[in-house]
């Protein structure tokens, strides 16, 4: 069993007037077989903890540790940490013209396996990936995102996450902005990853209705930077009922 485990984090972003605190201390361990959701309104900090663990250079680790499987990633490399097992979905995927989504995944299948997929059965790995994720085998020859549809790229994302199938995976909002049907299917490709049994995730939403598809081992409630709260799936069905007032309150008491 591997874990990915966050111990005493803390985290400033980088802003046009300096430096600004945003995570005060998270505690978080993650299991291979869990997904954790972590759930709380708008400017709570959930992005910054999946950028900050990812290595994104605008948010700065100050103090505590993340380890996965024992190794330390804060004092690893973007890529050494995807190479180490980490795999970020992001809740605003970026364009890259020119790039097309199939080399983009071999380029990243390669520094992750150390070899080359077979070039006879590769594009077949790609396409049986996108059908998964109902969408039209042409978006493999496609630059990743460009002239995607909001949906299209969150279910790109998905596509990423089938076929370079890593360690742990944080998954940032990845079902802000899509209908019931593009949930739905962003849902059962996070299922299928987590049927594994030996993968985890870590499942960043604001919405409980990710979590009709997606069923949380763990629940967690992000206010102010911190964790305020643990439980399972009645919590979110708690929060869908009374929202996070309660929570905010006692923070600003």
């Amino acid at each position: 069993m591997a874990d990915l485990v966050i111990t005493d984090l803390h985290v400033d972003v980088e802003t046009e007037s300096g430096p600004k605190p945003i995570l005060h201390g998270v505690d978080l361990t993650i299991n291979t077989g869990e997904v954790h959701a972590i759930m709380g309104p708008n400017g709570s900090g959930k992005s910054t903890l999946a950028y900050a663990i990812a290595g994104h250079p605008k948010y700065h680790i100050t103090s505590g540790s993340v380890k996965l499987d024992g190794v330390e990633l804060t004092e690893l490399t973007v890529d050494e940490r995807a190479k180490a097992g980490l795999f970020l979905a992001m809740q605003y995927p970026i364009e890259v013209p020119g790039v097309s989504t199939s080399n983009f995944l071999r380029t990243a299948r390669t520094a992750l396996d150390g070899v080359a997929p077979k070039v006879r059965t590769w594009p077949k790995e790609v396409a049986a990936a996108l059908e998964r994720l109902e969408m039209d085998p042409s978006f493999a020859s496609r630059s990743i995102n460009e002239g995607f549809s909001g949906g299209e790229k969150k279910r790109g994302e998905i596509v990423q996450l089938d076929v370079l199938n890593p360690r742990f995976a944080i998954l940032d909002e990845i079902d802000s902005g899509l209908d019931i049907d593009a949930i739905r299917i962003v849902a059962d490709g996070v299922n299928r990853y987590a049927a594994q049994n030996d993968r985890g995730v870590l499942l960043i939403t604001h919405y409980t209705r990710i979590l009709r598809y997606i069923h949380p081992t763990h629940v967690h409630v992000f206010v102010d930077g911190r964790i305020a709260a643990e439980g399972g799936k009645d919590l979110a069905e708690e929060l869908e009922v009374e929202g996070y007032d309660n929570y905010l309150k006692a923070v600003r008491a």
